[in-house]
């Protein structure tokens, strides 16, 4: 059993994180009970007949009564109606935080409706794969991976550290950021990828030269991780988009200007620009690797054609 123990955990969400939480939690006894709350009552039963937790409701605000700590995984976009239906009925000195991928947003949205007497510590586990729903979780996805968490001025310390040994018993490490600064590296190492990806793949599928066949045939190349990454959940992407617009759109401008160099580089044929790149380049993979983040195996370390891999929490 883990040193860290709540008597009521309450899930908020039942997606791919959502999920994993709650087969994590179970696996390493985290709650003496788990409440699953989803708006959707097909996903709840289905919830239910996965055993994934000890209570289940559509209500909100009937899953946080008597919580010691209440985790939402739910698309950034909605944070806010869940903050307003749960602010009312939050047990005191409860833990409130969340998994979303933009965290200023998350907190204009939340904080104002947090009574004083809980602690909001927004939060980040950076995992997850392509696939969502309660059936896609699996206890080991935080496994050695990072959650980050963006506590606001004046968060209790003690709060801080309780949910940072939780998130430690899910297999994850740790680390403090504050909310700006997490939009802005996320908006490099994965909105911008993910935004790269969808419209590499809807440029595939717009192409007329290039039939359907040909781009399913030959994808066992650099398209086909495109195609695991374009085929995440777009609603989540959706929030994520317009809730992270300013650090997005200027990575983007970033991206854009150093495709123009690029796009000179091939034009006029600068063999020397060109391979400086692709050797500077290089070294982000090898670092990667180093920290544990990715394998060094052929084909990134992939078996089959269906392979786990690791990419941005869906949470629906």
């Amino acid at each position: 059993m883990s040193d860290i123990h709540f008597n009521r955990i309450a899930l908020i969400g039942i997606g791919l994180i959502g999920s994993s939480l709650a087969r994590v939690i179970a696996e390493k006894k985290l709650a003496n009970d788990v409440v699953i709350a989803t708006r959707s009552s097909e996903t709840l039963e289905r919830a239910h007949a996965l055993k994934l937790g000890d209570s289940y409701t559509t209500s909100n605000a009937e899953a946080v009564r008597d919580a010691d700590l209440v985790i939402v995984s739910v698309p950034v976009g909605m944070s806010e109606r869940v903050a307003r239906e749960i602010s009312g009925h939050l047990k005191p000195g409860a833990i409130v935080t969340d998994v979303g991928s933009t965290k200023r947003s998350v907190v204009q949205q939340m904080q104002p409706h947090m009574p004083d007497n809980v602690h909001f510590i927004p939060g980040h586990p950076i995992a997850g794969t392509e696939h969502s729903g309660p059936d896609s979780g699996f206890a080991e996805l935080f496994e050695g991976r990072w959650c980050i968490l963006t506590p606001v001025d004046g968060t209790d310390e003690a709060a801080i550290e309780t949910l940072s040994a939780f998130w430690r018993s899910c297999g994850s490490m740790i680390d403090l950021m504050d909310p700006e600064h997490h939009d802005l590296v996320l908006a490099i190492v994965s909105h911008l990828p993910q935004i790269i990806a969808y419209n590499i793949v809807g440029t595939a599928d717009d192409l007329e030269l290039v039939t359907e066949s040909e781009v399913i045939k030959y994808s066992a190349s650099g398209f086909r991780d495109f195609t695991r990454l374009a085929a995440s959940d777009p609603t989540m992407w959706r929030d994520v988009c317009l809730h992270n617009k300013d650090a997005i759109l200027e990575m983007l401008s970033r991206f854009s200007e150093d495709l123009s160099s690029l796009q000179r580089a091939i034009r006029w044929g600068d063999g020397d620009k060109l391979y400086d790149l692709f050797s500077r380049t290089r070294h982000i993979r090898r670092s990667i690797v180093e920290a544990g983040q990715e394998v060094d195996a052929p084909n990134f370390g992939r078996h089959g054609i269906a392979p786990e891999v690791s990419g941005e929490p869906d949470a629906s």
